[in-house]
């Protein structure tokens, strides 16, 4: 065994050489049994014309492969380009042999002998090329003690995998067993490894087959797919592992790019695509001011600024941290030392107008907003202070300024709002509205669900909680919530702004709802088995099902087809919100509800 395996070390370091070598044994032997077939048995004598017209096959076979690359390592053994490289070649050489084979006056052998050497030899070179790479793969493959997996994808990504797999000598996989759902795949075989149904057939392929992995190979796969597939696999016993999505497939790939399935694999949607040139005329060498630059959304926006060309991106936050993490995700630096880090509470209007008097962006998108919906029921003058009037404080500095294109980032409890949050967001779409009708400037609104792993959403929430033993808490078994990736609502929230006109309010297609309980129960299963799965009931303000159309907003298509339009009837002039220190939270609550949904007065006089 040791010797096989020197002598194929030996084959693969020199295999260029070895490879022409065995090109001009073969088209010897091949002309020889060429000869022997056309007269009938193996000629006694092999006269110099013969001898001729070998050296040429010969030599125009190793001289056209030298200068096509085929011995210069330019394609992988047996590959469809080599084979193809092969063929010109061996082509070139056997038209030549032939034609000085007709050069001979006299023919002292048949030309037939010629025609079947040839094509002896062509048939011989692929034969040989086809044993060597046979023998390679088979010298790669793991060790059969690996892992055993069960591939979902009988495709492109499938052999992919399976390739990968059973050519890496130190994977730590074993492709078993195949599945899919096509039925013109149902007797495909890849590398050896044979469909055995689709995937209502995964558990008893595991089974049978003693598997421990599921490999989902469908790289284009939806989201529910890979829901469906996790929770059957992960019922059957299987650990699951994806193949990275289209966008994030490595050129290079290898087993090392299987990775663990990860939430944004269940959650993510459909990749969304954007016109980025009308995103790049919108941005390019213009000055952006962002509003809350040290949240998920604000500091993502800021990266993507920054990538799509603008002059100028300032970023302003009360948060210092913030601002430290956002310099070094885009800098790759934090010194703190740039006039574009601006620290300043949008609660100050005096310094809005100053700040945006001194900058003069082109275009405001304000981000800036306190989110988290269950402390704002507790202290709703705080959203007050922060989501209406800090709005209003930067809407006003923006008109002052002349901005001429701000970009309201709003949230999909402004629809139909039963909570401090969705009230309140709810009040700065309108009175971004009033904004453009005042102005004719396009002052937009978009709205959007929830964004994947942002700072205190349910994903880093249960991930740590399982962390710590759990238990993993949610509010309600049937509660559903939107997702949506932070880079992809970014991208969509830019393109919004460069469509929206004035006064409209922009609502991103979120796709499916999410079960927050699948989620959870899906990275238990995941992580850790043992966590505790515990429902502790809807907090106050908080809807079973979230909308991002209330029932009197009227859709609209916009140029792209993920984003469509509304309008929110803009916010009575002269608005002011008063609240006297006698009102309790529920008295604040339904004022800002009524204000939102004109259900009541606009204007409350008292403690200003």
């Amino acid at each position: 065994m040791d010797r096989v395996r020197s002598a194929r070390t030996v084959v693969v370091r020199h295999r260029r050489g070895f490879a022409a070598s065995a090109d001009a044994v073969v088209w010897v032997l091949a002309m020889v049994a060429g000869a022997a077939v056309r007269v009938g048995g193996m000629p006694r004598r092999l006269g110099p014309e013969f001898v001729l017209v070998l050296a040429v096959a010969v030599a125009v076979q190793l001289a056209g492969g030298y200068l096509t690359g085929l011995y210069r390592g330019r394609w992988r053994s047996a590959t469809f380009e080599e084979t193809f490289g092969l063929t010109v070649v061996w082509f070139a050489a056997s038209c030549t042999a032939i034609l000085v084979n007709l050069a001979f006056p006299d023919r002292p052998f048949p030309i037939g002998a010629t025609m079947t050497g040839s094509v002896l030899a062509g048939a011989g070179m692929v034969l040989v090329r086809g044993l060597w790479r046979m023998q390679f793969e088979r010298g790669r493959r793991p060790n059969v003690t690996g892992r055993r997996v069960v591939v979902f994808g009988a495709g492109e990504g499938g052999a992919l995998a399976i390739r990968a797999m059973m050519t890496d000598p130190t994977s730590q996989y074993v492709p078993v067993a195949l599945l899919d759902d096509g039925p013109g795949k149902a007797r495909r075989s890849i590398h050896g490894v044979r469909v055995m149904g689709d995937r209502n057939a995964l558990a008893e392929v595991a089974t049978q087959t003693s598997a421990e992995v599921l490999l989902i190979a469908v790289p284009s796969a939806r989201s529910s797919l890979v829901r469906e597939l996790s929770q059957a696999g992960l019922a059957a016993g299987l650990e699951v592992r994806i193949l990275p999505r289209p966008r994030d497939l490595p050129s290079d790939f290898t087993v090392s790019s299987i990775a663990k399935v990860t939430e944004n694999d269940l959650l993510g949607r459909d990749e969304v695509t954007v016109d980025l040139g009308t995103i790049v005329r919108f941005v390019t060498g213009r000055r952006v001011l962002v509003t809350g630059a040290g949240g998920s959304i604000g500091s993502e926006l800021c990266r993507q600024l920054v990538a799509f060309g603008a002059e100028r991106v300032y970023m302003l936050d009360r948060d210092e941290s913030g601002l430290h993490g956002v310099q070094l995700s885009i800098e790759g630096r934090a010194l703190l030392d740039s006039d574009a880090l601006i620290v300043a509470d949008i609660r100050d209007r005096d310094r809005m107008r100053t700040l945006l008097a001194e900058i003069r962006p082109d275009v405001v998108f304000h981000a800036a907003a306190l989110k988290h919906l269950p402390l704002l029921e507790r202290h709703p003058i705080e959203g007050l202070k922060t989501n209406v009037w800090g709005t209003e404080n930067v809407l006003e500095a923006a008109l002052a300024a002349g901005v001429g294109r701000f970009v309201n980032v709003s949230t999909d409890k402004a629809a139909d709002p039963e909570s401090v949050l969705g009230a309140t967001k709810l009040i700065a779409e309108r009175m971004t509205a009033r904004a453009a009708a005042a102005s004719g400037w396009p002052y937009v609104s978009v709205r959007f669900g929830n964004v994947l792993g942002s700072r205190g959403s349910v994903v880093p929430t249960f991930r740590e909680q399982i962390a710590h033993g759990g238990p993993v808490t949610v509010t309600d078994p049937e509660v559903t919530r939107y997702f949506m990736t932070i880079p992809e609502a970014v991208r969509l929230v830019i393109q919004a702004g460069a469509l929206g006109e004035p006064g409209e309010t922009m609502i991103l297609d979120m796709g499916e709802p999410v079960r927050i309980a699948d989620l959870a129960r899906q990275m238990i299963d995941s992580i850790d088995p043992d966590v505790e799965l515990v429902f502790t009931g809807l907090r106050p303000g908080e809807k079973l099902h979230e909308v991002l159309v209330s029932e009197t907003d009227r859709l609209a298509p916009s140029e792209h087809e993920r984003i469509f339009r509304t309008t929110v009837s803009p916010l009575a002039n002269g608005f002011a919100l008063g609240l006297p220190d006698l009102l309790g939270g529920d008295e604040v609550k339904r004022l800002l509800i009524a204000v939102a949904t004109d259900g009541g007065s606009q204007r409350v006089e008292g403690l200003a």
